[in-house]
């Protein structure tokens, strides 16, 4: 008895389903800013593994799903603390942790630098420097770590995260910053720039609810612990075609 005592009861599905679903609908926010966890299939639906994800959640508790869609992981923060949104996926940050609260993350992935192929830039450590001006989507996750981490560079921050590389080169800026798979596509795309060697940072992509949801909170942790043991997530990534992401680590 006193073992079980310090144990956390199970979320109560009726609880859970008012917090998730308060107009008895689950409003899931999509991004499509990050290629890993969506894009558009060839008739414009959304698929992905946060797509996968939010389709579970809704059988699971037995309510209908809309899925709202977003070109960038700021907007989705504010249609989430808007009440726009009742479910969210992005990076785990202590800025937007202010206004939601997360489960544990299912994915991590990796942010780069991309920059031109004659620069003299060759390290991510080179990066912060006077007179380099760092192109980033505003609202992402790396806009929020180098807002933090830039000490003499120049943060200039485009309107979504897919539209960094084109204004990194329209307006001849030094570096631009991202999710590594997407600098990649847009390395091959446009040619004549190159990405630098490694990693600037670690993104954890989470479950995101509004604050004061904690019963949503716990079930969804529950949930995303599961859906990691039981290979869900490794399957919708390889289902995708998903590279250079990996299952986050069970906590």
């Amino acid at each position: 008895m006193l073992a079980g005592c310090g144990a956390k009861p199970p979320a109560d599905l009726r609880t859970v389903r008012n917090e998730l679903a308060p107009t008895g609908t689950l409003r899931a926010a999509i991004n499509f800013g990050n290629p890993i966890l969506a894009t558009r299939g060839k008739s414009g639906e959304p698929q992905g593994v946060s797509v996968d994800l939010a389709r579970e959640v809704a059988k699971r508790l037995d309510v209908p799903l809309e899925l709202v869609q977003f070109d960038s992981a700021g907007n989705v923060v504010e249609a989430l603390k808007a009440g726009k949104v009742d479910l969210a996926f992005v990076a785990v940050d202590p800025v937007r942790g202010a206004d939601m609260d997360y489960t544990a993350p299912y994915v991590i992935i990796e942010g780069a630098y991309l920059v031109r192929k004659g620069s003299p830039l060759q390290r991510n450590e080179e990066v912060d420097r006077p007179g380099t001006r760092v192109v980033v989507g505003r609202g992402s996750a790396y806009d929020l770590f180098l807002m933090r981490e830039l000490k003499a560079a120049t943060r200039v921050r485009a309107p979504t995260s897919p539209a960094v590389t084109d204004m990194f080169l329209s307006q001849n800026l030094e570096v631009a910053a991202g999710v590594k798979q997407q600098l990649e596509a847009d390395a091959k795309r446009v040619g004549n720039v190159r990405l630098l060697p490694g990693r600037f940072m670690v993104i954890e992509q989470a479950m995101g609810v509004p604050k004061g949801r904690t019963s949503a909170q716990r079930w969804l942790s529950d949930f995303i612990e599961q859906m990691k043991r039981t290979d869900f997530v490794a399957a919708a990534l390889k289902r995708h075609a998903i590279e250079g992401a990996a299952v986050a680590p069970m906590k």
